[in-house]
C-alpha cells in the first residue's frame, strides 16, 4: 500500500477513535449514556442507625421525605467543622420557614469522644435545625463507608489525638439519594436557592 494511503488511514483511524471517545465522555457526563454508566454513577449514601444529641436513635428512614444535608466531622475539630457547620446555620437561616423542610446532620467521626451530651453542648452555638449523631466505631465506620467518608484517628505529641476527615457536604435528596457535593464557597442566598429546587 501507498505510504501516504496508509498514512491517511493512520490520520482517519485516530480522528474516529478520538471522535468516539468524545462522544462516549459527553454521554457519561451528561448522564445519557447506557444504563451501565448509570449504575457506576457515585452509589453515596444508604441504611444507617446512630443515636442522636437526645440519645434517641436516628436511621436514615428519618431523613426520607425532605433534602438533607450530612456533613462528617468531630467537635475537637479546630476550624474546618466549625466553619461548615456555621455556613450551613447561615444557609438554613437564609431558608426562613423553609428550613423545616430542610434535613442537616452532623455526623461525628469521634465515638471515643463524641457522646450525645458533648454533641448536644456542641451544636447548641449553631442553628437548631442541625442534629448531631453518632454511635459506636462499628456503626460509624458502616455509616462512613456508606457515604464515601475518608476518617482516620492520628495521635498528636502530647499524648492526646485528632481526627483526619473529610470535609465534604452531601446534599441528598427527598429519597435519600445523592445530588452532589454541597458548595458553602457562595453566599448563604444561593445556597438556600439551590436547596429550594428539592423541597
Amino acid at each position: 500500500m501507498d505510504p501516504r494511503t496508509t498514512r491517511l488511514l493512520l490520520i482517519l483511524s485516530a480522528f474516529l477513535a478520538g471522535l468516539i471517545l468524545c462522544f462516549t465522555v459527553v454521554l457519561i457526563v451528561t448522564g445519557r449514556g447506557p444504563e451501565s454508566f448509570a449504575s457506576t454513577s457515585a452509589a453515596i449514601g444508604g441504611p444507617f442507625k446512630l443515636t442522636d444529641q437526645n440519645g434517641k436513635a436516628i436511621t436514615d428512614r428519618d431523613l426520607k421525605g425532605r433534602p438533607s444535608l450530612v456533613f462528617f466531622g468531630f467537635t475537637h475539630c479546630p476550624e474546618v467543622c466549625p466553619t461548615a457547620l456555621f455556613d450551613i446555620s447561615e444557609v438554613l437561616s437564609k431558608l426562613g420557614p423553609d428550613a423545616s423542610k430542610v434535613n442537616a446532620l452532623f455526623i461525628t467521626v469521634d465515638p471515643e469522644r463524641d457522646t450525645p451530651a458533648v454533641l448536644k453542648d456542641y451544636l447548641a452555638s449553631f442553628n437548631p435545625r442541625l442534629v448531631g449523631a453518632g454511635g459506636d466505631a462499628e456503626q460509624l465506620a458502616a455509616v462512613a463507608k456508606a457515604y464515601r467518608v475518608y476518617y482516620k484517628k492520628v495521635p498528636t505529641k502530647d499524648g492526646d489525638y485528632t481526627m483526619d476527615h473529610m470535609a465534604i457536604v452531601y446534599l441528598m435528596d427527598k429519597n435519600g439519594n445523592f445530588v452532589a457535593p454541597f458548595s458553602l464557597k457562595r453566599k448563604p442566598e444561593e445556597g438556600a436557592a439551590e436547596l429550594r429546587r428539592y423541597l
